[in-house]
């Protein structure tokens, strides 16, 4: 019997009963016609699950009871911020979605010189929101109890001046003619920052602006990926080497 997950960004103590999110109620009642009794999974982000049962199945309100609460995570080892030049509409939903699979930590959506979306401060606002609502929908789907963090849009230059000496993560920008490949790359034992360019590449400003912030250029094979494809190889091959694809 498949058993829903639902996050629900709320408190979940055991034995209350909740209200669940419109959203998530008419899914659950409208498309899988559930019935009472039915059970569930609710996680909120704090790594844990609850497990619940549908208490009561109304056309303006659907409730669960929370039952018990355990630990459960399913996050990696390895600590992945993904830096990626905002695509267009559904290819960067795309990118968020399996990222969010991939077990990434952080999302940091940057303005390049090649980027070709332009957010203004009320767009930008829009596009986050709907962006954690996509990655919460992943973790819904892949068994995640953690939410990646989605950073606020900005620009490559201000991104990079924002990291300090403390952060001693390893830092990769993909470009198709660096010189270090994978096996080149050293231990990961504080994590990885991976800078991916837009659909037209990252432009010779932004190698620099990358470089002076202490980026590494890396390679993945002799085929230049595309935008949508290059983080989420990158973000496989790196949970393969010192992840836990292993």
């Amino acid at each position: 019997m498949r058993i829903p997950r639902i996050h629900v960004a709320t408190p979940l103590p055991p034995g209350e009963l909740l209200q669940l999110p419109e959203q998530a109620g008419e899914h659950l009642v409208r498309v899988l016609r559930l019935e009472t009794g039915h059970p569930l999974i609710l996680f909120n982000g704090d790594g844990h699950e609850v497990d619940a049962r549908l208490a009561t199945v109304a056309r303006r309100a659907v409730t669960a009871e929370l039952l018990a609460r355990r630990e459960c995570s399913r996050e990696s080892p390895l600590s992945l911020t993904l830096a990626q030049s905002i695509a267009r509409g559904e290819k960067m939903d795309w990118i968020l979605q399996k990222a969010t699979e991939l077990g990434v930590a952080r999302i940091v959506p940057v303005v390049t010189e090649r980027t070709e979306v332009r957010l203004d401060e009320d767009r930008a606002g829009k596009r986050l929101a709907h962006w954690q609502q996509v990655v919460a929908s992943a973790c819904e789907q892949c068994g995640r109890t953690e939410l990646p963090e989605i950073a606020t849009p900005q620009k490559l230059m201000h991104w990079c001046a924002s990291l300090g000496a403390a952060d001693t993560a390893a830092r990769f920008a993909l470009l198709p003619d660096a010189d270090v490949g994978l096996r080149e790359i050293g231990p990961l034992n504080q994590g990885a920052l991976l800078l991916i360019g837009p659909e037209g590449g990252l432009s010779e400003q932004d190698i620099a602006i990358a470089r002076n912030a202490g980026f590494r250029g890396l390679r993945l094979g002799p085929r230049i990926l595309r935008t949508e494809t290059a983080g989420l190889a990158a973000l496989a091959a790196l949970q393969a080497v010192a992840g836990d694809f292993t």
